[in-house]
């Protein structure tokens, strides 16, 4: 199924991004509300919106140390509306990504957004990978993965004709949108229901306060400072950080403990050129090989109409560094020794240095993508974008794969929850991840 919008419906919802990213930054922040939201990726405007539309009475900020909104993790992503099938059947994840795949395409038919349901196969090029398959297969069904279905070779080709494979799992309820779109309007309908959206500021502390502001009739009813680098002050009654690349930095902030740290993993795209687009009809994935950290390349077409191939995972030397010599100092040191960090390169040396390998020579990546679709050459792709990911990593070395929520030491800890970690697939899962963070919100504290 492909939802489309026309020409003029489509520069209508983007006439309205100015006033989502611009319409408060010049308003003064010396103000009070009940809650301030950091952060405005796609888990901070789902939430922000979850909150607002449940508490209607309540006063809402949201903070963003960017320009305009949703422009790092959520505005550099693959763009794929997962169905669930990867996650351990049960788990926190499973549910999360099969009810927010349900809620997404809910949401852009209510708003008609663009998407497009071309589904996704997971295919198999080698005997050995067919027991994994399988058990793929039975995980997804004990997800409920909606349609989900094993088809061999000929179905392979009926599907997609150019790719070869002995096996494939086929998820036709999985699609592609345009996720920064989706935070987008997430925003605008926080904005709709009363919300304050401030741009360009960076918060950089969040403390108690000890008496209220001078001309204040409140008195102590707005008892933390959230501050940003320009020295601008918000108060507030209760705050929430989903702070993405920075969510380990932001929970420092109120005294909790800087493990899981996040270590960011840049993916290196590349693009099929336009006359090779018929090569690819929908996601074509490999089956994930449990020795390796991640998932491996893959193909995805996007709701432009381009195909990107890839990504390869590599560490960035920047938190935000989407180009090969993107260089932070801090960020850099502060990966490199972290003994989590040291651990999983100690264990995964042959897989990192093929990765590395594979992101500076193309050839060596076409190699991976022709044992899906053979007549791809290197001559039909470009160098594509590149993504961030915030990869939690514990001391052990090990990839944090849960949600992780901490407050704080002392009074500030009471009235602060930190989302340390929102692991993939975020984005799909975003409008029910909001309503898990909003419900952890409210068993916290007295709204």
């Amino acid at each position: 199924m492909i939802r489309t919008l026309s020409g003029a419906s489509f520069a209508a919802v983007f006439a309205a991004q100015p006033k989502v990213l611009q319409s408060v930054i010049a308003r003064q922040l010396h103000s009070a509300y009940d809650v301030a939201v950091v952060g405005g990726g796609i888990v901070g405007l789902a939430t922000a919106r979850e909150l607002i539309l449940r508490h209607p009475t309540l006063s809402f900020v949201l903070l963003e140390k960017e320009k305009e909104l949703s422009v790092h993790q959520s505005g550099h992503n693959s763009g794929v509306i997962h169905s669930g099938i990867y996650y351990t059947p049960g788990s926190l994840k499973a549910r999360l990504c099969v009810r927010g795949a349900t809620l997404a395409y809910e949401y852009c038919e209510k708003k008609g957004l663009p998407y497009n349901r071309c589904g996704k196969l997971i295919v198999a090029v080698e005997q050995e990978e067919i027991p994994r398959l399988q058990a793929l297969y039975q995980r997804g069904l004990q997800n409920n993965v909606r349609d989900l279905s094993i088809i061999d070779a000929k179905a392979i080709r009926e599907r997609e004709p150019y790719c070869r494979g002995i096996m494939a799992l086929d998820s036709p309820y999985t699609g592609i949108v345009d996720w920064r779109l989706v935070a987008l309007t997430y925003g605008k309908d926080f904005e709709e229901a009363g919300g304050t959206v401030v741009t360009e500021a960076e918060v950089d502390d969040i403390s108690m306060v000890k008496e209220s502001p001078a001309g204040s009739t409140d008195g102590m009813k707005y008892p933390i400072a959230v501050r940003d680098k320009k020295g601008n002050e918000v108060r507030c009654r209760y705050v929430l950080t989903c702070g993405g690349l920075y969510s380990d930095r932001l929970s420092q902030i109120s005294g909790c403990s800087r493990e899981p740290r996040i270590v960011p993993f840049r993916g290196d795209y590349l693009v099929l050129k336009p006359e090779k687009h018929y090569l690819v009809k929908g996601n074509i994935y490999p089956v994930p090989d449990p020795r390796f950290p991640f998932l491996g390349v893959h193909f995805t077409p996007r709701m432009d109409g381009s195909v990107w191939l890839g990504p390869n995972a590599v560490l960035a030397f920047k938190r935000e560094g989407y180009k090969v010599y993107d260089f932070n100092m801090r960020d850099f040191a502060d990966a490199l020794s972290f003994r989590g960090l040291q651990r999983l390169v100690l264990k995964n040396v042959t897989y990192g240095l093929g990765e590395m390998y594979r992101g500076i020579f193309i050839g060596a990546q076409i190699k991976l993508l022709q044992k899906y679709i053979p007549e791809i050459s290197v001559k039909d792709v470009l160098r594509g974008p590149a993504g961030v990911r915030a990869q939690a990593l514990d001391r052990q070395g090990n990839l944090v794969d849960d949600f992780v929520f901490d407050g704080g030491v002392g009074d500030v800890g009471s009235r602060v929850l930190h989302v340390r970690n929102a692991p993939s697939p975020a984005a799909t899962s975003s409008l029910a991840i909001g309503e898990m963070i909003a419900d952890e919100v409210e068993s916290r504290f007295s709204l």
